[in-house]
């Protein structure tokens, strides 16, 4: 996922921070250990959508302990699930998250949630074409999949 958030950047022209997108890709999953889904092999307790949460959670705990500020990254964890999602969105859909706004707001954060968009951890795990991502980014209704036609226009995908 790391090397397509990068192609995506040279293909937008846009300046970010290289450093924080390369780490960001490697930790966006980090809650993911914790949480059941048993056909990629997590055997936690927690529901699969927790884990961008849980990984935030994970990240300001180290953060704390070692004194050193995780919250970027934290906020990468959080915002990278779908296309982001509104708390309208968790409260109507019931899903197992704290109701408030998890939508990406930085250009890292924005690029490392469409990057994602890509990849399943599941089958094959090899990148899916952008008709594919777009149809199944559809699925989840006309907000989500404006907001990714949204983060396509502004890295020029």
């Amino acid at each position: 996922m790391r090397e397509k958030a990068f192609c995506i950047l040279s293909d937008s022209g846009l300046s970010l921070d290289r450093e924080l997108i390369s780490t960001g890709a490697l930790l966006h999953d980090i809650g993911i250990f914790r949480c059941h889904a048993p056909g990629i092999c997590c055997t936690g307790e927690a529901d699969y959508m927790a884990h961008g949460i849980i990984g935030g959670e994970i990240l300001r705990q180290y953060g704390r302990e070692k004194g050193v500020d995780m919250e970027p990254f934290a906020r990468i964890c959080e915002r990278h699930t779908g296309s982001g999602l509104t708390e309208k969105e968790i409260i109507a859909g019931r899903l197992p998250l704290p109701p408030r706004d998890y939508l990406p707001e930085t250009p890292e954060e924005k690029l490392i949630c469409l990057a994602d968009k890509f990849f399943s951890k599941s089958g094959r795990m090899e990148e899916k074409p952008f008709e594919a991502v777009r149809k199944s980014m559809a699925r989840f209704g006309q907000e989500p999949l404006a907001r990714f036609d949204a983060l396509c226009a502004f890295f020029k995908q």
